[in-house]
């Protein structure tokens, strides 16, 4: 069983770390073949079909809370993992504080996107990262 959403523990850890500064969400999808909507809504679609819908529908409250994606890559090949793991989206998006993500996650035209997202993922990773001054050395240096 795949990852993707988070519960209600994790969020409210999530809300209790609110350092200022912006935050970074590492991004890491597993698209299904078949979108799988739990309204069981007719029609056969693709889950690459799905999560551009939830992106075309959340995409608005993501740009008016000042979201931005600040990388984008396409996986390649896994040198140190599972082999056969892989991802079909790989990205990280930044908000400018963890209550703007907050704010996003329960907007209510977000919410009604989401159900794209969720018949489209099959499994997926979220990771907060807090930006780091970047430096010649692996440890910013």
């Amino acid at each position: 069983m795949g990852h993707t959403t988070f519960t209600r523990d994790d969020f409210a850890a999530f809300r209790a770390n609110n350092r200022p500064g912006p935050i970074q969400m590492l991004n890491l999808v597993r698209l299904r073949e078949v979108a799988q909507y739990e309204d069981g809504r007719e029609g056969t679609f693709t889950g690459a079909e799905a999560y551009a819908a939830y992106g075309r529908d959340s995409g608005p409250v993501f740009q008016r809370l000042g979201g931005r994606i600040v990388w984008r890559g396409a996986l390649e090949q896994v040198l140190i993992g599972p082999a056969d793991e892989h991802w079909d989206l790989c990205f990280i998006a930044e908000y400018d504080s963890p209550e703007v993500f907050a704010n996003m996650a329960k907007d209510p035209e977000y919410r009604k996107a989401v159900a794209h997202r969720q018949a489209a993922v099959e499994d997926s990773r979220l990771i907060r990262l807090a930006p780091l001054p970047l430096g010649d050395g692996f440890f910013g240096g």
